[in-house]
């Protein structure tokens, strides 16, 4: 059986007419799926008994659940989600103030092999279904809610894996998210980090994108960044620089730049002027990310490498902001995330 997610929304419409239902019950299961999120025929309790037993007949809720959940001393929080087939994520919920960000994955591993990101280690599984990241979200809602008493105000698709090498799962995420018929988050509290897929960046700009767009740029060396992210091989900083214009050219949106800062690797002058020169034919804000211990070869920038790179940057008048990652206590903060049962 499918799961009733999976079919499109004509599909599920075709269904209800052809098993004698009124249209409008089309409507009701439309929101009960994406406004509501429910995830089991139960919960629709504004069907009739006898619809629900005939849409179980037919259907079936692949269901994603939290195996396990673990909260930082700074109170972030890391959950593991079982999904349908027992493979795993890895989500975090990052409570700031008066705001509450959910980092959700994409994909179960991820092909693209940084090396100085966990998540590379486990190689790539597969892609999430749609359903699937949609379901990271209704479930760090809830317990966003529980635990922190309001709801999730804010998402980074900055998880396991690579959006845009998912792109029509990530994308069709985004609208029940977003929709009013869906969630109704804002797209504008929505960012999408990419390492530089090019082709999707376009395709983001061509399809009218609406939410925000981080590029984890990391090195603007192309020798440097090769031997970092081997996806510069595919795409170059030349054709990423490209899409990167195109993208503000068509959308108008300035760019953030995730860069993380390694002792000796891409922490000199030149190295930031190298970054400068790679941001100038487009507005963006930068965001100076400190290094997260894993297994790599790579150590944290110290602060005063930190501080002239910051310096400098500021010198030229850019935007530039310092991220210290949350919930590294867990290995919840960025590039720790590693997690597959096999």
């Amino acid at each position: 059986m499918d799961d009733i997610r999976f079919c499109s929304e004509t599909d599920r419409f075709k269904f209800i007419l052809q098993i004698g239902e009124k249209k409008f019950r089309a409507s009701q299961i439309e929101e009960w799926l994406w406004k509501k999120g429910v995830r089991s025929f139960d919960e629709m309790t504004n069907l009739s008994v006898s619809l629900r037993q005939t849409l179980q007949t037919h259907f079936t809720f692949k269901q994603t659940r939290i195996g396990n959940d673990v909260q930082s001393a700074d109170k972030t929080m890391k959950f593991i989600f079982q999904l349908h087939d027992e493979r795993q994520v890895e989500g975090v919920l990052i409570p700031s103030g008066d705001r509450v960000t959910a980092c959700i994955s994409s994909q179960v591993g991820c092909p693209l092999r940084c090396t100085f990101c966990a998540t590379g280690t486990m190689g790539f599984v597969r892609n999430l279904e749609a359903c699937e990241i949609f379901d990271q979200f209704i479930l760090m809602n809830q317990e966003s809610i529980h635990v922190f008493g309001r709801p999730i105000t804010n998402i980074v698709y900055m998880g396991m894996g690579e959006p845009l090498l998912n792109y029509d799962n990530v994308w069709q995420s985004l609208q029940w998210i977003t929709s009013p018929k869906g969630q109704g988050l804002s797209p504008s509290r929505i960012t999408v980090s990419t390492v530089g897929i090019s082709t999707g960046i376009i395709q983001l700009a061509d399809d009218n994108f609406k939410a925000d767009l981080a590029l984890s740029l990391h090195c603007a060396d192309e020798r440097k960044r090769l031997k970092m992210m081997p996806v510069t091989a595919k795409h170059s900083l030349s054709e990423l620089q490209k899409s990167l214009s195109y993208f503000y050219a068509k959308t108008n949106k300035r760019i953030t730049i995730e860069y993380l800062l390694l002792k000796d690797w891409n922490d000199s002058q030149e190295d930031a002027q190298k970054l400068f020169s790679f941001c100038k034919p487009f507005p963006v804000k930068i965001n100076l990310i400190e290094y997260n211990a894993t297994d790599s070869q790579f150590e944290k920038s110290p602060i005063q490498n930190l501080n002239r790179f910051v310096d400098f940057l500021q010198s030229k008048n850019m935007v530039v902001n310092v991220r210290h990652s949350r919930g590294k206590d867990i290995a919840a903060a960025c590039g720790q995330l590693v997690r597959d049962k096999q």
